[in-house]
């Protein structure tokens, strides 16, 4: 199976290993896929444990969250590493079905404590626009006029 975080890799290779700890995540966008991927797989409590500060109380909202949205595709736009200090940020797009395709545009910052990269917050970001001769954001291959873009609003 490809991966949730469209990669382009198997799922097993990219963010599994990741989400059950047998890998941790050796940058922010790492995190960032993982984090994705434990959206579209189900995994609340990756997504709590990977937050910094941890906050226990938010597993409940982000399971309403995994259970009322289905995750379409990633792109990622732009990704900064700052070792000096061991904070970064990701740039993404995360694209979901909400009666039409709907998209997330957010500025990610990431911090890491202790070897470990956590997620920090996010700046909401406008839209991105999407050519109909662009790749679809679904890692089909096929151009978006051809894929998705029947489903947009």
């Amino acid at each position: 199976m490809r991966c949730y975080c469209c990669s382009g890799k198997l799922f097993a290779d990219c963010c599994e290993p990741i989400l059950t700890g047998t890998q941790p995540a050796d940058a922010p966008e790492a995190l960032m896929r993982s984090r994705y991927s434990a959206f579209c797989s189900n995994n609340a409590c990756y997504l709590v444990s990977t937050h910094w500060p941890v906050e226990p109380d938010s597993r409940a909202q982000i399971q309403q969250t995994i259970d009322s949205t289905k995750w379409l595709g990633l792109k990622v736009i732009r990704t900064d590493l700052h070792p000096n200090t061991l904070t970064g940020s990701v740039e993404f797009v995360a694209f979901f079905d909400d009666q039409g395709v709907k998209q997330l545009h957010e500025k990610s910052s990431f911090v890491k404590q202790n070897d470990k990269w956590f997620y920090t917050s996010g700046e909401h970001l406008p839209p991105i626009k999407i050519g109909r001769n662009d790749e679809c954001f679904c890692g089909s291959g096929k151009k978006f006029k051809r894929c998705h873009i029947a489903k947009s609003c």
